[in-house]
């Protein structure tokens, strides 16, 4: 039996849409497109076409589907919250159950699934971008020298040749009165920006936890969502609670808040029972606000130079209420002169593999965060997920801003030195 959820399951809450249309000024795809297959009332409508039998799973439909980011911001401004990211995900899971996985959807899944694949490439991307990658002037971003045809000028960061578990140990021991602290990394920060999850770990044991980061783990699971694999995603999700069961850790740290979405947000919804593991799931930042440490760094003496930094809002730690936090914490940095940005909270555009399936609407989407940022004076956006920190320094590169996208936690490792 399938431990995600069937459009089937979805029945009710999509009776509950009443077309109102409010969420035509929320989706990101219908500011782009203008187009209502690719807003959610839109969406929902084709959902209630595929349960009374009236419509199949033609082109057309498939790529009305495919103009999702799953960002779930059309959620929040819902009156009856009718939840069409998870009823697009069961649509998609739907379409790969009766007509396969697409080419870059094998490719997704091949990688996610096998954690040797995973570190065998990234590893030989390291070697080979000095060849096939050349630098952008004044960025902190790489150009493809040879441009893959459906992602034309696609900039990416340096790929590390070290990956997270090369530079951390398995368990970390901490004072002998404090409790076990896991840390789930996802792909992201493992294997492009392991810098993050050595910040992460290192910041845990200055506070005196022990630390523990399974090698075990895997990915979240929200690539192989957004591409329809029902299958792995289930796979992911035993392996990753299975993981975390070989030692008693009474918090999940998660430092990335697509994996924050996944492993918390996305496994309570599954049909498994998942609690013990997802109740332990919390965003770094609120897990350092809840220990006092925000008070801390704001006592610290500040820094008569200070970088102006903005935020930019994840979609998966927004759509749980996560805002206050990484801006509370970022104006108690020292070294941080922090200022709001207008748009702070719109969608990158990254959208798990939408970026990689419709790159121009992606870049599109990315670029109505260019002029709130100018205008902001910023030098640094910093953000509390890596797949956003890799999207939005794209749009900066593009857009010829000399801006840097940074983690969060990368401010903080700089304060505390």
């Amino acid at each position: 039996m399938s431990k995600n959820k069937s459009l089937q399951d979805f029945e009710k809450v999509i009776r509950e849409c009443v077309k109102c249309g409010v969420c035509q000024a929320h989706c990101p795809t219908y500011q782009v497109s203008k187009k209502e297959g690719a807003v959610a009332r839109g969406k929902i409508a084709l959902a209630a076409a595929l349960l009374d039998g009236e419509a199949g799973l033609e082109e057309r439909l498939q790529q009305d589907i495919s103009m999702c980011l799953m960002c779930g911001s059309c959620v929040n401004k819902c009156p009856n919250k009718v939840p069409t990211h998870e009823i697009v995900g069961a649509i998609r899971r739907q379409i790969t159950d009766n007509q396969g996985l697409s080419l870059v959807g094998k490719g997704v899944s091949s990688l996610l699934g096998s954690k040797v694949l995973m570190k065998t490439v990234s590893k030989s991307g390291a070697m080979l971008s000095p060849l096939l990658l050349k630098k952008v002037p004044e960025t902190s971003g790489l150009r493809l020298r040879f441009p893959i045809p459906f992602m034309k000028g696609r900039t990416v960061p340096k790929i590390a040749f070290r990956n997270l578990f090369d530079r951390v140990p398995e368990f970390s021991q901490g004072r002998p009165d404090k409790a076990v602290i896991g840390f789930f990394a996802g792909c992201s920060i493992t294997y492009a920006y392991p810098e993050i999850g050595e910040m992460m770990v290192s910041i845990l044991q200055r506070m005196g936890y022990s630390v523990y980061v399974p090698r075990a783990q895997q990915c979240c699971g929200i690539p192989a969502l957004s591409s329809g694999n029902g299958k792995l995603v289930e796979e992911l999700a035993e392996t990753n609670v299975g993981a975390f069961k070989k030692r008693e850790v009474q918090q999940i740290i998660t430092a990335c808040a697509s994996c924050n979405g996944g492993i918390g947000e996305y496994y309570r919804t599954m049909k498994a029972d998942y609690d013990d593991f997802t109740g332990k799931v919390i965003d770094f930042s609120v897990f350092l606000k809840k220990e006092g440490l925000f008070e801390k760094l704001a006592g610290m003496e500040k820094w008569p130079e200070r970088v102006k930094v903005t935020y930019h809002d994840p979609c998966h730690l927004k759509t749980q209420g996560i805002t206050k936090e990484p801006r509370e914490l970022l104006r108690s940095l020292p070294n941080v002169d922090f200022v709001e940005m207008e748009s702070a909270s719109t969608c990158c555009g990254l959208g798990g593999t939408f970026s990689v399936y419709h790159y121009e609407a992606s870049k599109a989407i990315g670029a109505r965060k260019v002029p709130g940022l100018r205008e902001s004076g910023a030098k640094q956006i910093a953000t509390a997920c890596p797949g956003c920190i890799m999207q939005l320094q794209d749009i900066i590169n593009h857009a010829g801003l000399k801006v840097r996208a940074v983690h969060i936690l990368e401010l903080m490792a700089e304060a505390l030195k």
